[in-house]
């Protein structure tokens, strides 16, 4: 794990993956998951297990991420409402701003680009397409694309297409 920046609070579990450049300090990563490379995981953060998170994704304090999801190229999550610099003319620090945060149950996948506000779940086996940007609720089994994201059908439905 050479050029990795790995905390001594992260707790890995058992045949974890992680690729070089990554930066993880407070987390938790479940077993058989994979970091890619250029990935930042923020304190009280989980990861299930057997979760891929691709390159260049930033998961911040206060997101939760169950078994079984994926996550592509360059995902953001937020976790503050009114993001703001400063407090009374000074920087901000963890006592001025709330962690609001969110949930992706397992088996979601969220496409390459796709921005995740803050307070959202991401329902199970939910899709979320690529460059979307969720800013409500997913329910499970939803495709939802855009920006914002909306719903575009549900995942049997997709399945019935493909295979008709």
């Amino acid at each position: 794990m050479e050029f990795c920046r790995i905390a001594p609070d992260v707790k890995l579990g058992k045949d974890v993956k992680v690729f070089a450049f990554v930066n993880l300090y407070g987390c938790r990563i479940g077993d058989g998951s994979k970091i890619g490379t250029f990935v930042e995981i923020q304190k009280n953060a989980s990861i299930g297990r057997n979760v891929k998170i691709s390159s260049h994704t930033f998961i911040c304090e206060g997101v939760h991420i169950e078994d079984d999801v994926f996550v592509g190229h360059n995902v953001s999550f937020i976790n503050d409402k009114y993001p703001r610099s400063t407090a009374n003319g000074q920087l901000q620090t963890e006592a001025d701003w709330q962690v609001v945060e969110t949930r992706v149950k397992r088996g979601a996948s969220i496409g390459t680009s796709a921005t995740i506000l803050c307070g959202v779940t991401i329902g199970q086996n939910a899709i979320v397409g690529a460059g979307s940007v969720v800013t409500r609720d997913v329910p499970d089994n939803a495709i939802v694309a855009g920006n914002p994201a909306r719903f575009i059908r549900t995942v049997e439905e997709e399945k019935e297409v493909v295979t008709a």
